[in-house]
């Protein structure tokens, strides 16, 4: 039986433990119409498949050691007592780029599922959370970011009502592992 709950640090151990693994089949690549002046258009191309690990990205472990976490929630999905599914939400917190300054959005800051357990409702339960948690705490608009190449996030997104509201071809640019991957950020209405 699969059971949900808000949780706190002392699960953050069960948490990271949790694969957060995207399954790379194909990417959405850009096509800009005059050099973006007349738009630009998406087309999911395949890919060799892949599988890219973001939970090197996020430990949430880690999370208090960088941020003050106060305005933070964390949910997690559990099957029996095994954890199979989790979810971040920031909020008013100083250095959080995402929240752009904004005391009137949240962040979807991290969601993952085992994927024994995807394609079960599993990630939309934990997101309906974090969006009930962010219209009762005030929040008018949560954003969400994504790559072009987690096309089932890209998708789930979608699926869940959020609008892509930026892309970003240089956001990773530095990162020389990370350099042709494209930023793209949704903005759900709360």
């Amino acid at each position: 039986m699969i059971t949900y709950k808000k949780i706190d640090e002392s699960y953050f151990g069960a948490y990271d433990k949790i694969p957060m693994l995207v399954n790379v089949k194909s990417v959405f690549k850009l096509e800009k119409i005059q050099n973006g002046l007349g738009g630009v258009l998406f087309e999911e191309i395949p890919v060799k498949e892949s599988i890219k690990d973001l939970g090197v990205y996020e430990n949430p472990k880690e999370y208090s050691k960088q941020f003050d976490i106060s305005n933070w929630v964390f949910f997690m999905a559990f099957d029996n007592e095994i954890p199979i599914g989790a979810c971040t939400v920031a909020s008013k917190t100083k250095g959080v780029n995402m929240l752009d300054g904004r005391e009137d959005m949240s962040v979807l800051w991290d969601i993952r599922v085992d994927d024994k357990y995807k394609g079960r409702g599993v990630g939309t339960k934990l997101f309906n959370m974090a969006v009930d948690w962010s219209k009762l705490n005030g929040f008018k608009q949560m954003k969400i970011e994504c790559q072009n190449n987690n096309v089932p996030a890209c998708k789930f997104y979608y699926k869940q009502g959020a609008v892509l509201g930026a892309i970003n071809e240089y956001a990773y640019y530095s990162d020389e592992d990370l350099r042709d991957e494209v930023q793209f950020i949704w903005y759900l209405k709360l």
